[in-house]
């Protein structure tokens, strides 16, 4: 949210964050798909007509049925996007070695879609996984400045790289990762480039509504910025400063 703000500040942000369910990493993929379908229908009542599913998991288990088999029976024009493909489809420029690593949910990693959509546009990249449970919880409690956080993030860093030396690039593929991105580069040797999702996905969105022009006229812009959840308010604007970089004041939504 807060890359998208900056690189298009002109448009209108309506933030849903679904705090009363999260984290949907080990969910089903019904479950996942039920959820998310729940807050797209809700944003698209608020008035939204693309909607980008700012998290991996769902982006992995629910935005192909969504697409394919529930915005055909809405109303014309509704959008719905994820955050994978603008990483996976640039992903070949930043790898020499080509042989990346992808950090993710278990729910990311099992559903094996960085890997397909990476094959999709480079065949020759070879992809490697690495679930890290334990990622969200620490910065979702704010313990992710103590000591025992850097002993979960080298865990996981030194089993991805066991499965390949050669790996020169890793996603973050969580958009909560990027919070730890000093701690995992202090943990990885320097020629190592670490790719955070929020700027790439921000100039894919742009992009994408210079190449879909009934899209882009169909979104509204006065630079407002509102933010819903469907938990506690207080709470939720607390831990989104630590995201966002200013403060936050959302309203709650039930669902």
């Amino acid at each position: 949210m807060r890359e998208l703000v900056q690189e298009m500040p002109e448009y209108d942000f309506l933030y849903l964050g679904d705090n009363a369910r999260a984290p949907y990493g080990n969910r089903s993929f019904d479950t996942v798909h039920e959820y998310t379908l729940q807050c797209v229908n809700r944003l698209f009542e608020q008035g939204c007509r693309l909607v980008v599913l700012a998290c991996n998991t769902a982006s992995a288990k629910a935005l192909r049925t969504i697409q394919q088999k529930d915005l055909p029976l809405m109303e014309k024009g509704l959008r719905v996007l994820g955050v994978i493909r603008p990483t996976t489809e640039i992903i070949g420029n930043y790898t020499k070695t080509r042989h990346v690593g992808v950090l993710g949910t278990s729910g990311t990693v099992n559903s094996g879609s960085y890997i397909l959509e990476i094959e999709k546009y480079f065949p020759d990249i070879k992809v490697y996984q690495q679930a890290c449970p334990m990622w969200v919880p620490l910065i979702e409690n704010n313990e992710y400045n103590n000591p025992g956080a850097d002993y979960f993030i080298k865990k996981y860093l030194d089993e991805m790289f066991r499965q390949s030396p050669s790996i020169d690039t890793l996603i973050l593929g969580c958009t909560h990762y990027p919070i730890l991105i000093d701690q995992i580069r202090k943990q990885v040797p320097p020629h190592i480039t670490i790719l955070s999702q929020g700027p790439i996905v921000a100039k894919s969105l742009k992009d994408y509504l210079l190449r879909h022009p009934d899209c882009d006229v169909a979104c509204s812009r006065s630079g407002r910025v509102d933010f819903l959840t469907t938990d506690d308010p207080e709470n939720f604007d607390t831990h989104s400063r630590i995201f966002y970089g200013s403060e936050v004041k959302s309203k709650h939504l039930a669902l």
